[in-house]
C-alpha cells in the first residue's frame, strides 16, 4: 500500500543526537479506532486509506485468523509438530505489513504467519516449517520475507545488517523486524538496537507486546515504564500504539518506514496487544494467567472492532460479511488439504546448504543421522 521512495543521500553513519524529549514515547497509546469501532483523529498519525483498502484490511484479518485456527487443528491432529498462534494479534500484523513497500524486507519471528500472508507468501510454505518438512519452503527474495527465526531475537541482528547493506548500496529498502516482548530482554536485540542507533540504519523494530514471554508477564521482564522507553538508551525514537487497532498500527508503521527511507534512522514501535492463545500448542496458559484476563482481551477483539467501524460507515453488510467468511474458510480448507499427510523431504537436506567446507563435528552429526536412517530401513545415499 506504500509507494516506492528514493533512498536518502549522504553519510550512512550517525546523523546526530536527539534530545530526551524527542526520544520519549507519549504516555497515551496511539489509537485511531477505539474498541467500539469509533474512529478518532490524532494530531500526528493518520491512516489515509480508501474504502476498498479498509475492506481489504478487514478481509486480511479474517483470512489470517481462519488459517491460524486451522493450523491449531492440524497440530492437534499430528500434522504439525508445534504452532505459535497469533490469535488477537491480527491487527498488529496486518496493519503493519500493509504499510510496507514491495521492495522492503521483513525479518520475522515464529509468530508472523499473518505478516507473511500479507506479503504474499503462501501460508502452506510457511507451515511446512512447523511440520518439519523443510527448514524453509518459500523463496525469501520473492516477497522480501526472511525465514522465520526460532531463536529469540536473532532476527533483529539480521534486519539491521540487511538494512545497512541496503543503505550502503543506495537502495530504497527498509527492513522491518518483528519481535515479541520477551525478545526485548535478549542480548541479540540489545546489540541490534545499539548498532542501528549508532549507524542510523533504515530499520523498524516492531515489538508485539502480547503481555507474556511464555509464562512471564511483561511487568516481570523489565523495570522500564514501557518497552518503548527502552529506545531512549539507544538514541532511537519510539512510539506506543494500540496493537488491536489496525488503522493505528498501519499509520504508525507507515510513518516509521517513511522516516527510515528518508534517511532519518530507526524507530522502535511497541504495539500493545494480547496473546489470546497459549504461547505455542505445547504450552498450557491456564497455569499462569486467569481466564478473566483472557475474556477481557476478547472484548477488545481487533476484528470485531474493525467490523463495527465498517458497518457504521456502510462499508460492510451481511452479504459482504458472508463473502469474507466464505473466502477465509476456503483458504483454510486449502491449507488443510495441502498439508494433511503431505510427504516429507529427505532429512539429509538439513546438512546440504550450511558449510562450503564442513567441519569435523558437522560431518559426525551427518554420520549419526545416516546411521539412524539405516536402522529405520531407509536406504543410504
Amino acid at each position: 500500500m506504500v509507494d516506492e521512495r528514493e533512498p536518502a543521500s549522504g553519510d550512512p553513519h550517525r546523523r546526530g543526537r536527539r534530545t530526551a524529549e524527542e526520544l520519549l514515547p507519549a504516555d497515551e497509546l496511539v489509537q485511531l479506532l477505539d474498541a467500539d469501532g469509533v474512529r478518532h483523529e490524532h494530531p500526528r498519525y493518520t491512516a489515509e486509506v480508501g474504502d476498498d483498502a479498509l475492506r481489504e484490511l478487514y478481509r486480511w484479518m479474517n483470512v489470517v485468523r481462519a488459517v491460524d485456527r486451522e493450523s491449531i487443528h492440524l497440530q492437534r491432529q499430528g500434522q504439525l509438530g508445534v504452532y505459535a498462534s497469533g490469535l488477537g494479534q491480527e491487527a498488529a500484523q496486518v496493519g503493519s505489513a500493509s504499510a510496507l513497500a514491495d521492495a522492503d524486507w521483513v525479518f520475522p519471528s515464529y509468530r508472523e504467519l499473518g505478516v507473511g500472508m500479507v506479503r504474499g507468501v503462501d501460508p502452506v510454505r510457511l507451515l511446512h516449517l512447523n511440520r518439519g518438512t523443510w527448514l524453509a519452503d518459500h523463496d525469501p527474495h520473492e516477497h522480501g520475507f526472511a525465514p522465520p527465526s526460532i531463536p529469540i531475537g536473532t532476527q533483529a541482528l539480521h534486519a539491521v545488517g540487511f538494512a545497512l547493506g541496503a543503505l550502503f548500496d543506495g537502495a530504497p529498502i527498509v527492513a522491518v523486524t518483528y519481535l515479541g516482548d520477551g525478545a526485548t530482554s535478549e542480548g541479540d536485540t540489545h546489540e541490534a538496537l545499539t548498532f542501528a542507533g549508532v549507524m542510523g540504519a533504515p530499520v523498524v523494530f516492531f515489538v508485539q507486546n502480547n503481555q507474556y514471554a511464555i509464562s512471564v508477564p511483561v511487568e516481570e521482564q523489565t523495570a522500564a515504564p514501557t518497552l518503548a522507553h527502552k529506545g531512549v538508551g539507544y538514541g532511537i525514537p519510539a512510539v506506543r500504539v494500540d496493537g488491536n487497532d489496525v488503522l493505528g498500527t498501519y499509520a504508525v508503521t507507515r510513518e516509521a518506514v517513511d522516516r527510515a527511507r528518508a534517511g532519518e534512522g530507526p524507530t522502535l514501535i511497541e504495539a500493545v496487544t494480547y496473546r489470546r492463545e497459549a504461547h505455542t500448542t505445547s504450552d498450557d496458559a491456564d497455569r499462569y494467567r486467569p481466564r478473566e484476563e483472557v475474556e477481557a482481551a476478547e472484548a477488545r477483539d481487533p476484528i470485531l472492532r474493525m467490523a463495527r467501524y465498517l458497518r457504521a460507515n456502510d462499508l460492510l453488510d451481511d452479504a459482504a460479511e458472508r463473502e469474507v467468511q466464505d473466502a477465509a474458510a476456503r483458504l483454510a480448507g486449502e491449507v488443510r488439504a495441502r498439508l494433511y499427510d503431505a510427504p516429507h523431504g529427505d532429512p539429509r537436506e538439513l546438512f546440504s546448504h550450511v558449510y562450503v567446507d564442513p567441519t569435523g563435528h558437522f560431518e559426525e552429526q551427518a554420520a549419526l543421522l545416516e546411521r539412524e536412517l539405516g536402522e529405520r530401513g531407509q536406504a543410504p545415499r
